[in-house]
């Protein structure tokens, strides 16, 4: 089950969001990197589950936290929301590397030679201190710390010297807040292939100067080597989308990966039927199904008043019912939050072509913060940090 320290709800997210912003912020620049075990204070926010769904955004963090500190201040917990933006909004430009490393997970599933030794790792079993207790840790509580999913990786890839595609998969497989584009790219960039030739390689003398001495792992590697890949598709334009239109009637539908509806449309009363989905096929292991199960239930009990008409929970993107409740409706439209590259994007594309063949449209509508940022993450991380004060002023937050 789910870890409860995470409670699957907006009212929970808002009030770990007040605490963090009033007391937290000032302090993640210098403990942020620190972590001292999973019953422990801790510097880091623990807000990435909710907005991984978007229980809550954002913009709603930015917002918050800066009613408390000034921009200067909150500089690096900004920075470090906005490395979730960035890394969408980067993935977003090359689906390639989505559609890549699913290959590539597959591929190396199937022609793994040493099995014991992926099991080993995923169960803890390697007799290196610190791994195995993060192993465990991340299938019970389905959480780790960012640092020691750092620590993790790279031991993973050049300690144990295992596919770095299958260390990704056990990543998404076992995380509440698991996403294709920040934990793929993580990935990628420990290994050396985001950032070409760039590694990240983890020492005893960091983990134990992090962990507070917890931990200090003899036998891991001395160097970390970048892997190699075939060259990377250079970044498309961004999707088009339709602009919004609150004259048309429409259903509503909400999956998990967008779960407030409330901050994107002004008025949810304009839709005439609404469905919230979370598709079990479209997530990766049991904590993840949990949470966002929970949360989709949270979502409808909070939205049902607000709607004009039925709201319900599904668990599949099934056109056929789908059009069934636009029928009912009397609308041939239905409106959905954009759904960046991942399994509910592809489910999504499927949906609007057999929507499309019963005579209904399937209009996604991107966020305004998803809008102005992603234009500026085609290429690196700091050419994209020197825009985040001008952009935050666009969105009114500064």
């Amino acid at each position: 089950m789910v870890d409860q320290s995470f409670p699957p709800s907006r009212n929970a997210a808002l009030s770990s969001l007040a605490q963090f912003a009033a007391r937290g912020a000032h302090t993640y620049a210098s403990g942020r990197n620190t972590d001292a075990g999973p019953d422990q204070p801790s510097a880091v926010s623990r807000l990435s589950p909710y907005v991984r769904r978007r229980i809550i955004t954002e913009h709603e963090i930015v917002a918050t936290v800066l009613t408390h500190h000034s921009l200067q201040a909150a500089d690096k917990f900004i920075q470090e929301v906005l490395w979730r933006t960035y890394w969408k909004g980067w993935l977003e430009m090359r689906p390639a590397i989505w559609t890549r490393f699913l290959a590539d997970r597959d591929l190396q599933r199937d022609a793994a030679s040493d099995r014991r030794a992926i099991s080993d790792a995923e169960n803890g079993l390697t007799g290196i201190e610190g791994f195995d207790d993060w192993s465990r840790e991340l299938i019970q509580t389905g959480y780790l710390h960012n640092h020691a999913r750092m620590w993790f990786a790279s031991i993973w890839i050049f300690t144990l010297r295992l596919p770095w595609a299958l260390g990704a998969d056990f990543f998404l497989r076992h995380l509440i807040d698991a996403d294709p584009a920040s934990n793929t790219l993580s990935w990628r960039w420990v290994a050396g292939l985001q950032t070409a030739g760039k590694t990240y390689l983890a020492t005893k003398a960091n983990i134990a100067r992090y962990t507070n001495g917890r931990f200090a792992p003899d036998g891991l590697a001395r160097e970390a080597i970048a892997l190699r890949e075939p060259p990377v598709e250079p970044p498309r334009a961004l999707p088009t989308v339709a602009p919004y239109d609150a004259r048309q009637p429409a259903v509503l539908l909400i999956t998990d990966e967008d779960m407030h509806p409330e901050s994107i449309f002004p008025d949810l009363s304009v839709f005439k039927a609404a469905r919230v989905v979370v598709d079990p096929n479209l997530l990766w292991g049991d904590n993840a199904r949990h949470f966002a199960h929970a949360a989709a239930a949270d979502t409808v009990s909070r939205i049902a008043s607000q709607v004009d008409g039925p709201v319900d929970l599904a668990d599949r993107l099934d056109a056929k019912s789908l059009a069934d409740a636009a029928e009912a409706a009397g609308v041939k439209r239905i409106v959905t939050p954009y759904a960046p590259v991942g399994p509910v994007a592809d489910g999504l594309a499927h949906l609007a072509l057999d929507l499309a063949s019963r005579g209904i449209i399937l209009d996604q509508v991107r966020r305004e913060w998803d809008a102005r940022f992603w234009l500026y993450a085609a290429k690196g991380f700091f050419p994209f940090k020197d825009r985040i004060p001008s952009v935050l002023r666009e969105c009114g937050l500064t």
